[in-house]
């Protein structure tokens, strides 16, 4: 794919080394027991084979999307534990009347220490950990099996693989993020309890639509933020492998790469968030704080809303911490992603030409 993505930017094919193999899905399921964190270590010492080049693009599209779908779950997890104290930030400063309680974005990371400690930027971690791990796994999957279909349909325009693949995997993804950033994000703006508890009352007040409340406003900014993020990415990993002829990216170029598109991505995408945000912290009845205990209807009720209290400056909210927070994430969870997916795609081969070694032993001895 990075070679059609090339091209069709006018850029020299870049040169992977690629091996052909003939695989199956019978080697997957195991496959995470020999990756860290997850490896024994009491398992197996698999005798090193010689070393091969490696690429992805050699797997057949359902275990290349396995593999994706693996990598960007441990990827998902990691990253957003990691971001989430700025998240937490990001969403104090969102909520409706944080001009009025906090200053600055400073003011509020200093209002949220002496308020609740530490633990109060790890508000609805657990939500995090859980709907982080599988929304990510979603996505990523299914970005990994949009881009390896795209790029088998030769009338399919290679420049637009990947804000199509994208925006499968954000589509996809949705219908796991948005219940989890619901908890996270109530969480953050003040409501007590666990996160199962949460869970619980948004529940018994809203019903099972409640956890989809601006599940409207999230495709409307994940769309399009989705897109460009990941598009970037893409067209600089081209760049990048172009220049480099190789078939994967450095942990370095990952990071740089990674940080420039979410960058890219969150100053664009800021005031999607903030109507999104507006509408995941209301609450029904008494609200978490006076100021935020108004309704908002709707995606246009609530622009118009912010409009006129707060002027065009209201949907400019949390910028500054989101597109820190964007690039933060981008990089880490692209990094991550891909260093786990080499990883996971290395002992895959390796199980692969293993077994295919003891099947020839035994024929041959047959």
């Amino acid at each position: 794919m990075e070679a059609r993505v090339s091209s069709s930017l006018g850029l020299p094919s870049p040169k992977p080394h690629e091996i052909s193999i003939s695989t199956t899905l019978s080697d997957f399921p195991s496959l995470l027991t020999h990756f860290p964190p997850f490896a024994s270590t009491t398992s197996v010492k698999w005798p090193r084979p010689n070393p091969k080049p490696q690429s992805i693009k050699s797997l057949p599209l359902l275990d290349r999307a396995l593999i994706g779908a693996a990598a960007g779950g441990l990827a998902g997890a990691f990253t957003y534990v990691c971001l989430l104290p700025l998240d937490t930030i990001k969403t104090k400063m969102q909520t409706k009347g944080a001009a009025q309680i906090y200053k600055n974005t400073l003011d509020a990371v200093v209002k949220t220490f002496q308020s609740s400690g530490l633990l109060g930027f790890y508000s609805g971690i657990s939500a995090v950990i859980v709907g982080s791990t599988a929304s990510s796994a979603v996505y990523f999957g299914t970005c990994e099996f949009g881009k390896s279909f795209l790029g088998k349909l030769e009338n399919f325009p290679a420049v637009l693989i990947p804000p199509t693949a994208g925006a499968m995997g954000n589509v996809a993804s949705s219908a796991i993020m948005v219940p989890k950033e619901l908890i996270t994000q109530r969480m953050q703006a003040g409501a007590k309890g666990r996160s199962w508890q949460v869970l619980v009352e948004i529940l018994k007040n809203d019903g099972v639509m409640g956890l989809y409340a601006g599940y409207s406003a999230t495709l409307l900014r994940n769309l399009p933020a989705g897109v460009l993020s990941y598009s970037s990415f893409e067209y600089l990993k081209a760049a990048v492998l172009q220049k480099t002829e190789k078939n994967h990216l450095e942990p370095v170029q990952s990071v740089l790469c990674g940080a420039l598109a979410g960058a890219i991505s969150a100053s664009l995408t800021t005031p999607l968030d903030v109507v999104k945000t507006r509408l995941m912290t209301q609450v029904r009845g008494e609200g978490v704080n006076k100021v935020a205990a108004v309704m908002y209807d709707g995606v246009s009720s609530t622009v118009k809303q912010i409009l006129k209290e707060e002027g065009w400056v209201g949907l400019t909210r949390g910028m500054g911490p989101r597109v820190l927070h964007s690039a933060c994430f981008s990089a880490l969870g692209y990094f991550a992603f891909e260093t786990a997916r080499l990883g996971i795609l290395r002992e895959y081969l390796r199980r692969k030409e293993l077994s295919e070694r003891e099947t020839q032993v035994s024929d041959s001895t047959a």
